[in-house]
């Protein structure tokens, strides 16, 4: 909470999270917080939903001797 309020308004900020944010109330425990927090984060802001494969299982499924480029 501390860090959204000192970046809320000056800087830009990326968050990039698994969780969905309607199931952040019970992640945080403490719905206040949790509104407090997702108001300084979703004000102004450009929510991307990606889709597709898992990243983690894509690299799981290559052999020790192949890598990403």
């Amino acid at each position: 909470m501390e860090i959204m309020d000192d970046r809320h308004g000056n800087q830009s900020t990326m968050m990039i999270n698994q969780l969905p944010t309607d199931e952040w109330y019970a992640a945080i425990g403490d719905n206040t917080l949790a509104d407090a927090i997702q108001d300084r984060l979703m004000h102004n802001s450009h929510r991307l939903q990606l889709t597709g494969e898992s990243m983690r299982k894509i690299i799981v499924d290559l052999t020790d001797g192949e890598h990403l480029d």
